[in-house]
């Protein structure tokens, strides 16, 4: 039997029951596989935290329809901010950017980590949308996988991560394939939390300057840990021109070792195969553009983590911004 690749109006009514029930679903965006929960009910907001093992001080992403939802849940802003984001929901929303606002009073601490501000977007995905209009309401929603691990951005990745069932609904691979990126409005000038698909430059061009990275006064986010995003085979991060020599000392020594690489093993291991007997274990080529490779990352490091490999060995990618966020994953990905 074929597995439906967009859930069903009953897949979505049920889903539907299940959340108002305090029921967790799994649900795709144009990211990654979100575990969802009722924004609104605190006891379904701790079941999250418990089903992925995740500290109760990181906060949980609420998802919204559309933008005309977020008077409920965010506080009154100034009017700088509140132009900011009139900019960036009618350029980027729906969409792969998740903004960090003041929460509302009436807001549950446990969906914001207990802090006063609130990070939200709008997803694009067709099954998101159809989910969140018939709820009617705000869904809760981290990666729907067990904390720190590879994010899901397939159906069957979800049922890997949660054996013992959680009800997903379908929804093909996701389009991006790594999270949104991130933006605090809480400071002047805002500043970029985590990298994701939508880059500097695109927000600078419409808002202005913008701030990067940590500070002290930023909010706990999503993915914001330094070792994040990791199979559970240990990851090396390799420079391109010390990929070969990396990959034979390890097979010398006796080291099974997995490969991501944007180059073809036919042409980079060619000298290794004719001297050495053991075999890399696997070799992915990558595609050559950043947003294919991350749409195929968090996919090509599930199957490189099922090869028993003793750890597995990733070539470098480029410094250039269109590759932040990609570069952001793989080293936490690669963080012991």
């Amino acid at each position: 039997m074929s597995v439906p690749i967009e859930a069903s109006d009953a897949d979505i009514a049920a889903a539907v029951k299940a959340l108002r029930a305090g029921e967790l679903v799994a649900f795709p965006t144009e990211t990654v596989y979100g575990l969802g929960a009722d924004a609104g009910n605190s006891a379904a907001l701790s079941r999250v935290y418990a089903a992925k093992g995740r500290p109760t001080d990181h906060p949980l992403i609420l998802h919204l329809a559309d933008v005309a939802q977020l008077t409920r849940w965010v506080a009154a802003l100034p009017a700088p901010t509140a132009t900011r984001v009139e900019q960036l929901a009618q350029r980027f929303w729906p969409g792969p950017l998740t903004l960090v606002l003041p929460c509302a009073a009436e807001v549950s601490p446990v969906l914001t980590g207990g802090q006063t501000s609130l990070a939200v977007r709008v997803p694009s995905h067709p099954v998101a949308q159809r989910l969140l209009r018939a709820f009617g309401s705000g869904i809760a929603a981290p990666s729907a996988n067990r904390y720190g691990r590879v994010s899901p951005t397939r159906a069957v990745h979800v049922r890997e991560e949660f054996p013992e069932g959680v009800m997903i609904l379908e929804g093909g691979d996701c389009e991006v394939g790594v999270e949104s990126t991130i933006l605090s409005l809480l400071e002047t000038p805002p500043r970029i939390l985590r990298p994701g698909i939508i880059g500097r430059e695109s927000l600078e061009a419409l808002i202005g300057p913008l701030a990067l990275g940590s500070s002290t006064t930023v909010p706990r986010v999503p993915g914001s840990m330094p070792q994040h995003y990791a199979p559970q085979t240990p990851v090396e991060l390799v420079a391109v021109e010390a990929l070969d020599a990396r990959i034979k000392s390890c097979i010398a020594s006796g080291e099974a070792v997995a490969v991501l690489a944007r180059s073809a093993p036919e042409t980079r291991m060619a000298s290794a195969r004719g001297a050495i007997s053991l075999p890399v274990r696997r070799w992915l080529q990558a595609p050559a553009s950043s947003a294919a490779y991350a749409h195929d990352l968090y996919a090509n490091l599930r199957s490189l983590d099922k090869e028993n490999a003793a750890r597995i060995l990733i070539e470098q990618v480029p410094t250039s911004p269109e590759w932040d966020a990609v570069r952001d994953r793989l080293s936490r990905a690669a963080a012991r």
